[in-house]
Order: C-alpha cells, then structure tokens, then sequence
C-alpha cells in the first residue's frame, strides 16, 4: 500500500517509520522547499527505507490508499482537501497507532491540565507496578517526544499505554478507542485554528466517540463545555469529576496537603487521574503512593532557583489564558510577571485580570507583548513594561522583584514568535536565572 504522510516533522517521521515496518511504501509530503527544512530532519526521513520525499509541492501523490497528516497540519490544507475529493482515506497518527497497539490506552484531553494529568497517571501507572509508556502530546525536557504510534509498537500486550491527546490528534479519528479517557476542561484555545470554541469542544469530544460499555470516560462535571458536548459522545460509562471544588476518592486514604504540586487545579489533575487508574482497576494504595511521589513536570510551575528571598519558577508551558489565571492564582504573595508571545486568538480577558490582580508588575515579550500591555491599560493596569528579549525580561523582572515575591513566566501565548517551542522558551528562561544565582 502506499500512503502519504503530510508534514516532515517527528510525528510525521515517526509514523513514516512504523509503516514502513509494517510493509507500506511511503511519500512523506512538506510543502516548505527543502532549504527552510531542518537538514537532520530532511536526513532522518531519507535514512528509513521505503520513503522518498516530496518537497516544496501542495499537490497530493498519485496512487494512494492512505493520508496521514502530522498534528500541526489543518484540516484545511490542500492535500488534505484533495484526499478527500479523491475519496482516499485521511487518518490520524493516533488512529493508525490505536489500530496497530497491543496494550490498553488510557489517553487524557483537555485545554490546561493534560500534560500533568498525563505525568501524573503514568507515575501512578508506573507505581502500581505496570510497565508504563508515557506518549503522545506530551513533551519530555528539551522537547523529546514518544509518538503515540512508536508507543504502540513498542509497548506489550501486559503494559498500559498512557497518552496525552490534542485537538488536532482528534481531527481524524474514526475507530480511536482509549480504554479509559478523560477530558479535562475546556477553554479559549487554538481559536486561529477552530472558528468557535464549541468547534474545538466537539472535536475533543471525540476522543469519546468509539468508546463502548465496556469503557469508562472521565469528565469534569464542573465544565459546562465539557458536560455538555461530551455527554453523548460515545457509549462509555461516565465518571464525574468536580474540576472546581476537587476531592479525591476516598478509597486512596489520601490528604490533598500530601500533593507536591500546589494549586487547586493540580488536585483537580490529581482527581482526574486517580479516576481514571481506579477505572482501570488499579489498587488504590499504589495510586496513592504514585500521587505522593510525583514531583511535576518540566516547564510547569517549576522552581527554577532562590536568589535572596526572590523565589524564580518556569511556567513556559502555559500557553492559554485560563492556564495563566491558574497558575496566578496557586502563588501566595505578588508576582513579577513575564508574559507574551504570539497570541492565538479568543478571549484573552480572563489572562488580564489574572496578571493585574496578582502582579506588582508584567513584564511583556514578543510579537504580541505591546498588544498585551494595550489590553491591560484598558483595565487600569499600569505597571507594565517591554523587553527585547526574554534574557532581558529576565533581569528587568529581577530589578523590580522584593524578598517573598516570585518573578513567574506564564506568557500566555504561544511561542513560535521567538522560539521553536515552549520547551527552548523555559530553557532560555532557565539559563537566564542561571545567570542570577
């Protein structure tokens, strides 16, 4: 057979990569001319036997039984639109993967929260004593990633595969069926991508729709969004969460204050995902013992450093207003703030009045940081300021910061302006701290 996979990123790479293994001849398709690929990339694909490449072209190969289009590539794109005039199947990455999985998979969706939750679930996984594999949309440091499709491949029929899921993995799923699924919460998001955010709400909804009785799926009964369009969706049965008032089950014999993340919405996370392993029959114990020992991932409210009283954390993965509004609202005492980016479009009200209650000041980055400050004006708020560069909000930040205060990036916005993702973001920031200490 042979299949086109749209898009030379890792993803794209990734599952050009199993295919081949699986005995398909391969047309990896970009429509950037080779010279503004990355020449690893471009190396990477051409190393795997069975693909060529197709560079520089919109058009769609002939002789297709399959179209896989990466993540980052709308619905909307040319070859997509062609497949589809020429009555060839387009699926998603996670679609092929799910077909092709021994192991169980328990996948997680959601605006914020889905890259904890997913960490989370897996070290309770892993405590409980099941060979774990942690993939999907979630992102190690420094950006490594385990496609949910390499995932499957790798992992035997006794592990459990535990996946975070995005909007755009969703896209193009037909028999995409997660043994236990949780959708997190829903708010403003990828509206650049989505024309409404119930268009982005009903594709989530999908990661429930090919779930039968014998499945569960986990829902925040707090969310309107989430308890309206995800309802129906599917034949699982249906296990409430409270995302605003969290408690977690009484059967883990747990005290929230034993949580080494803080925050309401990371007990939120912690219901979520203590959910979901009592659903897949793990013994309560061991999830315990899985949400005491978890420490948090890289680029969340991580601490990166103290420099006289000044306390410095990396929030580079806040990419959303809501997000911005909750991680605000974890810190005790004023924060120094270093926001921006590219905004992705919607409402970003709820991200202003989250900074001009709980920053002294904001420091403001990127192609969309003056925009910002514009919105905060609006509001009343003054204490804002540009900055060059993210190493200069850095020190700008630090000048103004006072003993028991916190200098914070929560940017809010996306960060492909000035970074190739939020991971290089949260390094620089990391690095610039360095400097301080």
């Amino acid at each position: 057979m042979r299949v086109a996979v749209i898009g030379l990123a890792a993803t794209g790479i990734a599952t050009a990569r199993v295919l081949v293994a699986e005995g398909a001849e391969v047309v990896i398709c970009d429509s950037k001319p080779e010279s503004l690929l990355p020449p690893a990339r471009v190396a990477e694909a051409l190393a795997i036997p069975g693909v060529t490449l197709q560079l520089g072209s919109t058009e769609l190969p002939e002789s297709l039984v399959l179209v896989v289009p990466s993540p980052g590539v709308p619905p909307t794109a040319p070859p997509l639109l062609q497949a589809l005039a020429r009555g060839i199947e387009v699926s998603s990455e996670i679609e092929i993967a799910y077909r092709l999985a021994k192991a169980p998979i328990l996948a997680i969706t959601g605006t914020n929260g889905k890259t904890t939750t997913t960490a989370m679930l897996g070290a309770i996984c892993q405590a409980a004593g099941r060979k774990t594999f942690v993939a999907g949309n979630i992102a190690e440091d420094h950006g490594k990633r385990l496609p949910l499709i390499e995932a499957a491949m790798a992992a035997p029929k006794d592990a459990v595969i535990v996946a975070e899921i995005s909007s755009f993995q969703l896209e193009w799923v037909s028999s995409f069926r997660p043994k236990v699924a949780a959708w997190l919460n829903l708010s403003s998001d990828h509206l650049d991508r989505y024309a409404t955010l119930t268009e982005y709400g009903q594709t989530k909804a999908r990661i429930f729709a090919a779930q039968q009785h014998s499945d569960f799926a986990v829902v925040n009964a707090d969310d309107t969004y989430v308890r309206c369009l995800g309802g129906g969706i599917g034949k699982a049965m249906r296990l409430p969460f409270h995302g605003e008032a969290p408690t977690l089950h009484s059967s883990l014999h747990l005290d929230p204050r034993e949580l080494r993340v803080p925050g309401v919405h990371n007990l939120a996370n912690a219901c979520a995902a203590s959910s979901m392993a009592l659903a897949f029959g793990l013994n309560p114990g061991k999830i315990a013992d899985g949400l005491r020992g978890f420490k948090g991932v890289a680029h969340r409210m991580e601490v990166v450093g103290e420099r006289e009283g000044i306390l410095y954390i990396n929030n580079s993965m806040c990419t959303n207003p809501a997000a911005v509004a909750a991680s605000l609202s974890s810190l005790p005492g004023k924060v120094i703030a270093i926001s921006g980016g590219r905004h992705k479009g919607g409402d970003i009200q709820p991200m202003v009045d989250a900074l001009a209650r709980h920053a002294r000041r904001v420091v403001l980055i990127g192609e969309d940081g003056p925009f910002l400050g514009e919105e905060l004006l609006k509001v009343g708020y003054t204490a804002s300021e540009l900055a060059p560069s993210l190493e200069a909000a850095v020190e700008q930040a630090s000048a103004h910061a006072r003993r028991g205060e916190t200098v914070l990036l929560v940017p809010g916005f996306a960060s492909f302006d000035m970074f190739t993702g939020f991971e290089q973001r949260g390094q620089v920031f990391r690095e610039a701290v360095g400097t301080l200490l």
